[in-house]
């Protein structure tokens, strides 16, 4: 190998790792121009090592999340496919059983993720459905990167202040069998039963309203 080979290799070698650490960084931040529809792998922690109980207590005062339900009207184990899976709530760090939170109620369940560009958008419109429907629907969000901190922050600035799991593993998502692409949204029954799974990006609570209708 000649010297300028050398060279040339070290330099390639240099650029690849620049870009590397690039798009993580970016990812990490919940920049806009990331990815937005991705079937990689499944973080194997639920959070960074930064979000700590401490670090996390500014953000989650200023996104203000609605608490996450703990149990539901039914008082009952919730759907099967979710019994025994846990998630931490996003306001306050509790512990979550989903399946008996969702016990008893007609629940819309939106995976996202912060870097997510379609997935902010579509946020504002389920909180607005939210709005819309009242205590018929528990609209209840599912973020799936284990970057809490720029979960949070990305809810205080969209002014979304829904009820929020952290769900950095996708357990919740991998029990109900959704593929690994986000913004996905899942209609559960009052009986536990999933009436439909969505894998688009709504823009409007008009177009959730009528997808969730459709579903009952």
């Amino acid at each position: 190998m000649t010297r300028r080979t050398r060279w040339t290799v070290a330099i390639l070698a240099l650029v690849v790792a620049l870009t590397v650490a690039l798009v993580a960084q970016l990812r990490d931040a919940g920049a806009p121009g990331a990815p937005t529809r991705v079937t990689g792998a499944v973080a194997d922690r639920e959070h960074r090592d930064a979000d700590t109980p401490a670090a996390l207590a500014g953000p989650r005062e200023r996104a203000g999340l609605e608490p996450c339900p703990l149990t539901g009207p039914g008082g009952g184990p919730g759907p099967e496919s979710l019994r025994g899976v846990t998630a931490d709530c996003a306001a306050d760090g509790s512990v979550v059983d989903v399946g008996r939170a969702l016990a008893g109620r007609r629940v819309v369940l939106n995976f996202w993720a912060s870097w997510c560009a379609p997935c902010a958008a579509e946020l504002t419109a389920l909180a607005d459905y939210q709005r819309r429907v009242g205590s018929q629907v528990t609209v209840l969000t599912v973020h799936q990167d284990e970057n809490e901190t720029a979960a949070l922050l990305r809810l205080a600035e969209l002014g979304v202040r829904l009820p929020t799991l952290q769900d950095g593993r996708r357990r919740v998502a991998a029990a109900l069998r959704v593929p690994n692409v986000m913004p996905a949204t899942v209609v559960v029954r009052p009986d536990g039963t999933v009436a439909t799974t969505l894998v688009r990006a709504f823009a409007s609570a008009d177009e959730i309203a009528a997808a969730v209708g459709n579903a009952a």
